[in-house]
């Protein structure tokens, strides 16, 4: 069992391997999304999911709840390897709003900046919890706005620094 254990800590944390992964997670294959990629660095996600016949609604439009688990993770997935074992990353809240009916392939781009970590450090140097926010919007092929999500993170340094 300590092979699997140390394989599963260096896996999860290889940008390669936790696309692959999540590519396979039955959730987003059951809902038809796909993780596109991931950056080596972890500041990039790129997630898609076409309209299919298993998760169109009741009016053959997507289905919001599947538009919601599409973007679901990965600010806390990104921050967990970026700021490292040093800290406590959590969801804590969110938000979605429907702009439009999602008709097609819709899509979502996470990226995250040096002055949202280095501001993410900084508030968490004193081991104080720090609640960022975060949007992404989920677009059609055609660029325009489906949905919009707002998620709030928990993080925390284990230990104060200094």
């Amino acid at each position: 069992m300590k092979w699997l254990r140390n394989w599963w800590r260096r896996v999860r944390h290889d940008p390669e391997w936790l696309r692959r992964l999540l590519n396979l997670y039955p959730p987003y294959l059951g809902a038809g999304v796909r993780v596109r990629s991931i950056s080596p660095d972890f500041r990039r996600v790129e997630v898609e999911m076409p309209l299919r016949w298993f998760n169109r609604n009741y009016v053959g439009t997507h289905f919001g709840g599947n538009l919601y688990s599409m973007v679901d993770p990965f600010y806390m997935l990104m921050l967990i390897n970026i700021l490292g074992p040093a800290y406590v990353v959590w969801d804590q809240a969110a938000e979605i709003v429907f702009r439009r009916p999602g008709r097609g392939t819709v899509r979502a781009v996470f990226t995250l900046t040096d002055a949202q970590i280095e501001a993410i450090r900084r508030e968490t140097a004193s081991g104080r919890p720090y609640r960022p926010r975060f949007t992404v919007q989920i677009t059609d092929p055609a660029g325009n706005v489906v949905a919009e999500v707002i998620k709030v993170l928990y993080v925390r340094r284990k230990e104060a620094v200094g």
